[in-house]
C-alpha cells in the first residue's frame, strides 16, 4: 500500500509540474542497427552510433536526412562516441578493441588498437577542455587515456573487481569521473597521474551514466534502484530522489541543459519516458516518448538546451526540444 501511495503521489507531482517538450524522431535506414549513442557535432549535427550495423550516422536536424558511415573492419560494434572541435567523430569499438577517428569529409577511419590484450572493450570516449580523449572498458575494468597528437594510449585498472566502468564525464576543472556500474561507486581520475579514487555511494546503487551539472555537482542514474541520485565532489555528500516511474523505472541515459535542468529517460516503463528534474525546486515532470523510445542508453545535450537521443530498441533517433 506505501508503495502504492508512492507511485501516486509521484505521478501527481509529475503532473503538477509539467513542462511541455516536443520529440521528433527518425527512422534510422539500415534496419535493426541499435542506435546506441548519440553525440553533438559542431555544425549542430546529431551523430549515433549503429552498433549492429557497424556504421556511424548523421542527422542533419534541418533536414532530417541521414547519412550512414560504414566502418572498414567488420563488426566493430561502434558503441559510444564524440565529436571534437574540428568536426572529427571519435567512437569506441567495443567489439574489437579500439578506438576510431572518423573524419566525415573523406569518410576514412584512423584505428588505436589497445596496448593490453586485456583492454578489450572500450566503451564510452570523452573528450577534455585539452582535447584528450578518455574512455571507459567496461567488462575489462580499464579506464584509458589517448593523446590524438601522438596517439598514446595509457590504461589504468580500476581497484574494485568488477567495477564495470560505464558512464563517463569531465568536470570543468578537467577531471573525468565514472560510474562503476558494477558497484555503488563512482570513480574519478587525477588527469597527470591517473590515479583513480573511489567514491562510495548508498549501499544497492548501481549507477550506469552521469552528467555534470554547471556548478559542478554529478548527477547519477541509479539503474537498479529507480532513483536520481546526485554527488558532490567538494564534501561527499550524497542526495537521492525516488524516480516518478518507481523502483523498477530503470533510469539510464541522463544530460544536463544549459539551464542546469537534469534529464533523463526511464527505460523499466513502458513507453520509455523523458524525465526533467528541476534541481532548485526539487521537482520532475514527465514526458512519454511517442515511438516507445526502445531503451535510451544514452542522450546529449545541445548547446541550444535541446536533447539528442538514441533508441536501440526502436531503430530511430530522436530530438527532444523544450518548450521556453
Amino acid at each position: 500500500m506505501a508503495m502504492l501511495a508512492a507511485g501516486i503521489l509521484a505521478a501527481a507531482m509529475a503532473a503538477a509540474n509539467a513542462v511541455e517538450v516536443t520529440i521528433h524522431e527518425w527512422d534510422v535506414p539500415t534496419p535493426n542497427a541499435r542506435p546506441h549513442d548519440p553525440a553533438v557535432a559542431p555544425d549542430g549535427a546529431l551523430w549515433f552510433t549503429e552498433q549492429m550495423a557497424n556504421k556511424l550516422g548523421r542527422l542533419d536536424p534541418r533536414t532530417g536526412r541521414i547519412e550512414e558511415f560504414p566502418l572498414p573492419t567488420r563488426d566493430s560494434g561502434p558503441h559510444g562516441l564524440v565529436a571534437d572541435a574540428a568536426g572529427d567523430i571519435w567512437f569506441a569499438a567495443i567489439f574489437k578493441g579500439y578506438i576510431g577517428k572518423l573524419d566525415p569529409r573523406t569518410g576514412k577511419v584512423k584505428e588505436y588498437p589497445m596496448p593490453d590484450r586485456r583492454a578489450r572493450d572500450p566503451h564510452t570516449p570523452v573528450l577534455d577542455q585539452n582535447g584528450i580523449l578518455w574512455f571507459t572498458l567496461e567488462q575489462s575494468d580499464f579506464v584509458g587515456r589517448l593523446d590524438p597528437r601522438s596517439g598514446e594510449i595509457r590504461l589504468k585498472r580500476v581497484p574494485t573487481p568488477d567495477a564495470v566502468p560505464y558512464g563517463m564525464a569531465i568536470t570543468a576543472e578537467g577531471v573525468p569521473f565514472f560510474c562503476e556500474f558494477g558497484s555503488n561507486k563512482l570513480g574519478s581520475i587525477d588527469p597527470s597521474t591517473m590515479a583513480i579514487t573511489e567514491h562510495p555511494l548508498p549501499k544497492g546503487a548501481r549507477p550506469r551514466r552521469l552528467a555534470i551539472a554547471p556548478g559542478g555537482a554529478i548527477y547519477y542514474s541509479d539503474y537498479a534502484r529507480g532513483r536520481l541520485g546526485r554527488f558532490d565532489p567538494s564534501t561527499g555528500k550524497v542526495d537521492e530522489w525516488p524516480s516518478p516511474g518507481g523502483p523498477a523505472s530503470k533510469p539510464y541515459g541522463i544530460a544536463i541543459t544549459r539551464d542546469g535542468a537534469v534529464w533523463y529517460s526511464e527505460s523499466g516503463v513502458a513507453p520509455n519516458t523523458l524525465v526533467r528534474f528541476d534541481p532548485v525546486a526539487q521537482t520532475f515532470s514527465v514526458t512519454p516518448i511517442p515511438s516507445g523510445g526502445g531503451v535510451v542508453r544514452n542522450m546529449v545535450a545541445t548547446p541550444e538546451g535541446k536533447l539528442y537521443l538514441a533508441e536501440s530498441g526502436v531503430n530511430k533517433v530522436g530530438i527532444a526540444e523544450p518548450k521556453r
